[in-house]
């Protein structure tokens, strides 16, 4: 018989050290690392309606004659352009709007033509939702008896508008116009006019 071969105690000695891990109760498992999120952002209170827009407006009108039978309403729409500046709780601004109007007067041959604005506008930023009031000077076309007459005047009013997006905004106004002695007819106009409006911000 051939003499067993024997392991030399080195060897013995590292066998042992490698298999220790399995009688102490296996390999360990890797200990996960924490996961770092980056600081959350904070979400601005206000909106920044700073900019300028153009976009276009639908509504209806009411015109009044105080008894000298220019009276009647109907619909009314056109395009706006603007800008407006944001200080962070106020915003202030100056639009351009013309209005075509199918306004049909009482008396014969007589309507509303057209309505061309130059306002001024102060407001309230409320984040995504702008609140504010407007004056200035208006300048309106109307046919009466057939014949084409025009004057300036003036108005005043309120509106709202509400971003759905960086760029797009909707919103309503509602404004009262006076024209006095309307193109020397002696008659006093009063018009008034609630709009839908949407727009496209720069």
């Amino acid at each position: 018989m051939k003499p067993r071969r024997m392991l030399a105690p080195t060897a013995v000695i590292a066998s042992l050290m490698a298999l220790s891990p399995v009688f102490a109760g296996g390999p360990t498992e890797p200990v996960p690392q924490p996961v770092l999120l980056p600081p959350a952002q904070p979400v601005a209170a206000g909106g920044d309606w700073t900019g300028g827009y153009v976009g276009a407006q639908l509504g209806y009108g009411d015109v009044g004659s105080g008894g000298a039978g220019l009276d009647g309403n109907g619909a009314i729409g056109g395009v706006h352009a603007g800008y407006r500046h944001d200080f962070g709780t106020a915003v202030l601004g100056a639009e351009l709007d013309y209005d075509m109007a199918n306004v049909d007067l009482d008396a014969p041959s007589s309507a509303l033509d057209t309505v061309t604005r130059l306002k001024l506008m102060a407001g309230a930023d409320l984040g995504r939702t702008l609140i504010y009031g407007t004056i200035g000077g208006a300048y309106a076309d109307a046919t009466v008896g057939g014949a084409g007459l025009s004057d300036r005047g003036y108005f005043a009013g309120i509106g709202a508008d509400y971003a759905l997006t960086q760029q797009w905004s909707v919103g309503g106004e509602v404004l009262t116009h006076r024209f006095d002695d309307f193109d020397g007819s002696g008659v006093d106009l009063k018009a008034t006019t609630a709009t839908l409006r949407a727009s496209f911000n720069f």
